[in-house]
């Protein structure tokens, strides 16, 4: 197992970014194991993006990401979204959705031996990045084939319209506003995973796979059913999972094991 710490000058945000890698191409076999044929061609990959007030260090510190990325044979990418919910910030220039999206994928397939198919690229997340994954692979659904979301913050709901005097559990009105932009424009527009969705039927787009996961007892449950049930309604492919949970690594780190499996079956 190859693990890297990469830093790469991102012109989407205009400065140097930092990223974790796992590339399986080295395995350990003990002598008495018996040789077995390794996959041949291209590596599938996965961005896999980290929670609120997380970093790049996440899933390598609270999950067994490593093991998993031997188990399926998955080159895994880690780069931070800071607080920013990965969507573009146009006021400063600071382009999280694109870096994501486009920047990030072509960086590591020209530096990694990664497979360019769509259907052997994959991006995942938990909470804040539960939304990242969700919509950045429904906005760059041609690079994305599937999409594990874990715990999603699926909050753009919640937060359209709100007033100027908002002041929430996890944060306020001027820090939404920072990060979504116009809060009355919201829904609608592509920081919006139900209008990426819309879209993508009314262009005849190919929608990537779905895998939720939710704790019944997490507090972004009912965001998460109200997600599945617009999916439905929708007539989206989609997995959806509930379990006795909550927001914690105890639940991430099992439902990244059982995503992986989907995603790679």
């Amino acid at each position: 197992m190859a693990i890297f710490q990469a830093n790469f000058f991102a012109k989407t945000m205009k400065r140097s970014i930092c990223f974790n890698a796992l590339i399986p191409n080295d395995k350990y076999q003990a002598p008495d194991q018996e040789i077995k044929d390794e996959p041949k061609g291209p590596m599938k990959s996965i961005y896999l993006l980290h929670g609120y007030s997380g970093n790049h260090t996440d899933w390598l510190t609270w999950t067994k990401i490593q093991e998993l990325s031997l188990k399926y044979n998955i080159a895994v990418f880690m780069p931070s979204g800071e607080n920013f919910f990965y969507v573009d910030d146009e006021e400063v220039g600071a382009y999280y959705g694109e870096l994501i999206g486009n920047e990030l994928v072509d960086y590591t397939r020209s530096t990694f031996h990664l497979s360019d198919k769509r259907e052997d690229t994959f991006i995942g997340g938990l909470s804040m990045g539960g939304y990242g994954a969700i919509r950045n692979g429904l906005k760059y659904s041609e690079r994305f084939g599937r999409i594990i979301a874990l715990s999603s913050a699926l909050i753009t709901n919640q937060i359209a319209g709100i007033t100027p005097d908002f002041k929430g559990p996890v944060a306020d009105y001027p820090y939404y506003r920072r990060v979504f932009g116009d809060l009355d424009r919201l829904l609608g527009g592509d920081k919006d995973p139900e209008a990426l969705i819309r879209s993508l039927k009314e262009k005849n787009a190919d929608i990537p796979k779905i895998y939720m996961a939710c704790g019944t007892e997490d507090f972004l449950i009912n965001e998460n059913r109200e997600l599945h049930e617009f999916l439905v309604s929708e007539k989206v492919e989609h997995t959806y999972i509930e379990d006795s949970g909550v927001h914690d690594w105890k639940f991430w780190n099992e439902y990244i094991d059982k995503g992986l499996a989907w995603a790679t079956e």
